[in-house]
């Protein structure tokens, strides 16, 4: 795949990318940052590629473990766990459901995200998380559970 045909593709799906970052790590200069690095990074391995239509599926695993990353840093950083609770949020436009969904842990979150909100089949979730597609709707048996607690406030986290 060429330069250009890598960035007509990535410049496709960046809404997507964005949408993923900011579910995983609420904080939108993170996500931006995020779906840079993990751009780069799929560019500059873009010819260990072999099948070219797998494009989108690879660059998501690449974004889900560049935000792991960030999120393991961010743990070891005292000073961010503070400013966790602030950062504009463009996933959810009804302040409750972001709360909730910000309540789940990633495990649950992100299969949800990526299938309700994204429109992922549940076997590319499995792809995408490299789980097992029965695992997949397992989490988002359960996301779908907690959420609907969270949301008629019968379990506070």
């Amino acid at each position: 795949m060429n330069d250009n045909e890598y960035m007509r593709r990535v410049h496709a799906m960046e809404g997507r990318l964005y949408r993923i970052a900011q579910a995983m790590l609420w904080r939108e200069a993170d996500s931006l940052d995020a779906v840079q690095e993990a751009v780069f990074r799929g560019w500059l391995k873009k010819d260990s590629l072999q099948d070219g239509e797998r494009l989108e599926p690879w660059l998501m695993r690449i974004l889900v473990n560049q935000c792991r990353d960030m999120l393991r840093r961010r743990r070891r950083e005292p000073a961010a766990l503070l400013a966790e609770a602030g950062g504009e949020d463009r996933l959810c436009e009804d302040l409750q459901l972001r709360l909730a969904l910000k309540k789940l842990p990633e495990k649950y979150r992100l299969p949800l995200v990526l299938h309700h909100m994204e429109g992922y089949k549940v076997s590319e979730v499995a792809e995408l998380l490299r789980i097992p597609k029965g695992l997949v709707n397992s989490r988002l048996h359960q996301a779908r559970k907690t959420l609907r607690d969270l949301l008629d406030g019968g379990e506070n986290r």
